[in-house]
């Protein structure tokens, strides 16, 4: 029969910690749509009130960037415990992608699950918008962002925030996460032609709401495919740049 461990006292050697809880799936797919849904919510909320106190575009871009910034930083904070807040489609394969050979890495279960509950939250975030602000739930958006450059610029928004997630993982810097990801995207509202949205998720929902946040419909399916294969330039590029994981400088 086995015995209580004895108490810790002053001197003795603390217990080793045991593995970390694992968390239910269904906990970290509610994670996923709930925290979408509160990014896209801030995304067009913010976008909405800037538009209604302000005729200048450019304090509008800076009220909406900045408005995003400190929600997503919360929201990775809150939520990154639970299921890693990836709030992204193309995180969660990165994520896949470059742990399926580790046990402690998603599987396509997970992939299957997080990926409908993202598009799901990012559609919800943006009608509860709306709807806050008094506006029909449902309006698709007229803005077309259908331009080459623009798409160019998801190509490097997307690739960078990759970048970023998986070189916080590798060297061991993911407590970091909350704000540095807040803060490259942020940034990326401003040196990106796009405005950033680096998320295919985020990408439809904001389709659903015409206003400063909105993409048209028919931009959609091209902005989603640049986001792609900026996540697999992205992937390239921390294959590039952390290859020397693990390897010490023997100096010369």
């Amino acid at each position: 029969m086995a015995t209580d461990p004895a108490p810790t006292t002053a001197g003795s050697p603390e217990p080793a910690p045991g593995p970390a809880p694992v968390v239910p799936l269904r906990n970290r797919v509610a994670a996923e749509l709930v925290g979408t849904a509160a990014l896209v919510a801030v995304v067009v909320g913010s976008g909405i009130q800037a538009t209604g106190l302000s005729g200048d575009v450019g304090l509008q871009l800076l009220a909406n960037s900045l408005a995003t910034v400190f929600g997503l930083g919360v929201l990775i904070l809150l939520l990154g415990p639970v299921s890693g807040a990836h709030f992204n489609p193309v995180v969660t394969l990165a994520e896949w992608w470059t742990g399926r050979r580790k046990a402690e890495g998603i599987g396509l279960r997970e992939v299957a699950a997080y990926i409908p509950a993202q598009i799901v939250g990012a559609i919800g975030g943006a009608i509860l918008a709306d709807a806050m602000f008094g506006r029909a739930p449902v309006r698709w958006s007229t803005h077309d962002r259908s331009a080459g450059h623009l798409l160019l610029g998801e190509v490097v928004a997307t690739a960078g925030l990759v970048l970023l997630i998986l070189g916080l993982a590798r060297t061991d810097r993911v407590r970091f996460a909350p704000v540095a990801v807040a803060s490259y995207i942020g940034a990326a509202y401003w040196f990106t032609s796009s405005t950033s949205f680096a998320n295919p998720a985020v990408t439809i929902g904001r389709a659903f709401t015409d206003t400063f946040a909105g993409i048209a419909p028919g931009s959609v399916p091209a902005f989603v495919g640049m986001q792609f294969v900026g996540g697999a330039v992205g992937l390239a590029l921390v294959a590039l740049v952390f290859t020397h994981r693990g390897r010490r400088s023997t100096g010369g």
